[in-house]
């Protein structure tokens, strides 16, 4: 390799670097925040912090790295380590009345993370990201949750929305717009490895 090529491929090694970083912090985050744990009387799914974890990363990292975040935390759950909320883990969870819900949290990392990647940091920016947040990361994770909720626990649709997804829809509406929050202010502040400058256009 030329002194020229050498030069040139250090960038991008540090970006690839920086990328391995990143996904691993917001795969920790997720599980940190898994320490959020309220098991509910009337239903197997229960209340966590996670979500909020999964959001953000869609927000700040963009559509690949937000779904690699995800991917990391689902493989550590399928190797059996505790590291979903209530320290659950192994690969049954996946066929248990959660795990629709954990599949969607590939879809709504992508999704938050494709619709909001070349969102600048103004007051409509914001708008629109709150509004991505909430609409592919709140309902993004019902999409897959509540069908396998209902399979999964011999329930009809409309039951399983009921036990699946009405009582947390508040709560969960509340992360995905503090979760816009935060990604704003991590935005503004222009953190190393967060977020995709080049993209950004200014609303």
């Amino acid at each position: 390799m030329t002194p020229r090529a050498a030069s040139a491929a250090r960038p991008a090694a540090i970006r690839r670097s920086m990328d391995i970083a990143t996904v691993a912090a917001f795969s920790a985050l997720t599980i940190a925040l898994g320490a959020l744990y309220i098991p509910l009387p009337f239903t197997p799914v229960p209340v966590t912090g996670q979500t909020l974890g999964v959001v953000l990363a869609g927000n700040v990292l963009g559509p690949r790295r937000a779904t690699a975040s995800v991917l990391l935390v689902l493989m550590l759950v399928a190797a059996g380590l505790p590291v979903l909320a209530g320290g659950r883990g192994g690969a049954g969870v996946f066929l248990g009345p959660t795990g629709g819900f954990l599949v969607g949290w590939i879809t709504a990392a992508f999704l938050v993370g494709l619709a909001t990647r070349r969102l600048g940091l103004g007051r409509a920016a914001l708008a629109l990201r709150i509004g991505a947040s909430i609409v592919f990361g709140v309902f993004g994770v019902y999409l897959t949750g509540v069908p396998w909720f209902a399979i999964a626990t011999g329930r009809d649709l409309w039951e399983a929305m009921a036990a699946g997804m009405a009582p947390f829809l508040p709560g969960d509406i509340f992360k995905a717009v503090a979760a816009a929050l935060i990604a704003q202010a991590l935005l503004l502040s222009q953190v190393p490895g967060i977020g995709n400058r080049r993209e950004a256009v200014s609303q």
